[in-house]
């Protein structure tokens, strides 16, 4: 796939609106990948991206730690722009704080506003891409059939019953992280996807399989799930390899972590967290 280290400006313009899936992978503390909704990022330029924080979360920590992220960005035309960033600095005021609490979808929100912007340097981005729906299909079909003989019989089950019936929603579209061999997460779709059982994931390589066949026994690996009514789950465990189930290649993923990154309020799912009494007041 070709890319590029500057935006067009169609591009530009293309990535502005709010109405829109954007994703950012950041590396937690551990090394491992997370991914983030966070719709308000946009191209200022050609070589420069911002985001407006109006909640706060993990991710913002995460890429001030360690300012190489990756992004998918997901237009309601269905073009998609995927690349890789470094985060520079971010600020409270200024013409790009201005602008970004004009925007309908905060100017006229009674709950929040924009309270900080963070702005990145455009490393690299893919030139834009449609999601190959045919491919994906064939490819969703196939993980379908998998999945029935793929299922672990764990003790442990990090997706309780709603977080497995949004992974396996129809409408659900789902994306895989990890970090790759220059230091940056990269982002891929996966909306094939699903949940064998509670602690796996599977998935058929057979769309964007020039990437996905690169990942190796071992790898950690984050499988985030959207809903179109914002309703989203991360997952992160560790890539088991590819195996034959039903006779379909599949990959596995042995689910360790799961992540509710919906506001207001954000936190690990799983392992869970005990409750300790409050003492003091």
């Amino acid at each position: 796939m070709k890319t590029r280290k500057a935006f067009t400006s169609d591009e530009i313009a293309a990535l502005k609106p709010n109405e829109k899936i954007a994703l950012v992978a950041t590396i937690n503390y551990e090394g491992l990948p997370h991914v983030t909704l966070l719709t308000s990022l946009l191209a200022l330029d050609d070589t420069h991206m911002a985001l407006g924080e109006f909640s706060k979360g993990l991710s913002k920590e995460y890429f001030k730690k360690n300012n190489s992220i990756g992004f998918l960005i997901l237009t309601m035309a269905m073009d998609m722009w995927r690349g890789k960033a470094l985060y520079t600095h971010s600020a409270q005021e200024g013409a790009e704080y201005e602008m970004f609490n004009e925007f309908p979808m905060f100017r006229y929100n009674t709950y929040f506003g924009i309270n900080t912007v963070h702005f990145f340097d455009l490393v690299q981005a893919n030139e834009k891409e449609r999601l190959p729906l045919a491919t994906i299909a064939l490819a969703y079909i196939k993980t379908a059939i998998a999945r029935l003989s793929a299922k672990q019989h764990k003790e442990e089950q990090p997706l309780d019953t709603l977080c497995m019936k949004l992974f396996n929603r129809m409408d659900a579209l789902k994306f895989a992280a990890w970090i790759d061999d220059d230091g940056f997460p990269t982002i891929v779709p996966l909306l094939q996807a699903k949940a064998s059982d509670p602690s796996t994931i599977v998935f058929s390589p057979g769309a964007y399989s020039n990437e996905l066949l690169k990942l190796t026994s071992g790898t950690p690996l984050a499988v985030y799930a959207l809903t179109l009514k914002m309703e989203n789950i991360l997952t992160r465990g560790v890539f088991k390899g590819f195996q034959r189930h039903a006779g379909i290649l599949t990959g596995m993923l042995d689910i360790n972590y799961v992540y509710n990154s919906m506001p207001p309020v954000h936190g690990q799912i799983y392992p869970k967290i005990p409750l300790t009494p409050v003492k003091e007041f």
